[in-house]
């Protein structure tokens, strides 16, 4: 067990609509690495890098169709264990893979709003309150955070903290 940060310093989210196919480096998302990892995520943060004032709408939901063959984590992303002594390996973050994935249409979990113009957005569970995935299959085993359609996207730095068991 070992908490990790995944995360990316800059990049730009592509708005999608619900089930519909989210493009490479413009969404990510993270799976488990098995049938029965259980995945305990405590933290999600955003923050603008825009040029210019807009808002910018963002989901964290489980997902219909899941990532799959050739997951990658894209041109800037990272995961990272937070203690250097951990040894537990990262789960399927991705920014990128072959097949992309869809987010589910009813089962939105976090919204995440903000200002794109430097504005921050930060979730933190409060105790007992974190969100869970398992296993690796559609609905319950894949979240991903991407932009939902209505807002103006543009660049931003993410973190996702998470924890698989």
């Amino acid at each position: 067990m070992a908490k990790r940060s995944f995360s990316n310093p800059n990049w730009t989210p592509t708005a999608v609509g619900d089930t519909a196919t989210m493009t490479a480096n413009g969404a990510c998302f993270l799976n488990g690495s098995s049938a029965t990892t259980n995945i305990t995520h405590t933290e999600w943060y955003i923050g603008g890098q825009g040029g210019a004032s807009n808002p910018m709408l963002f989901v964290v939901a489980r997902d219909s169709t899941i990532a799959a063959t050739s997951i990658t984590l894209g041109t800037n992303g990272k995961d990272a264990p937070l203690a250097p002594q951990a040894i537990a390996a990262a789960q399927g973050s991705g920014f990128s893979a072959t097949t992309m994935p869809q987010r589910a249409a009813t089962l939105h979990l976090i919204q995440l709003s903000m200002n794109g113009f430097g504005g921050i957005v930060r979730w933190v569970a409060p105790p007992g309150g974190e969100v869970f995935s398992y296993g690796s299959a559609v609905n319950v085993g894949e979240l991903s955070l991407s932009a939902f359609t209505g807002g103006t996207v543009g660049a931003v730095a993410t973190h996702w903290i998470y924890e698989s068991v």
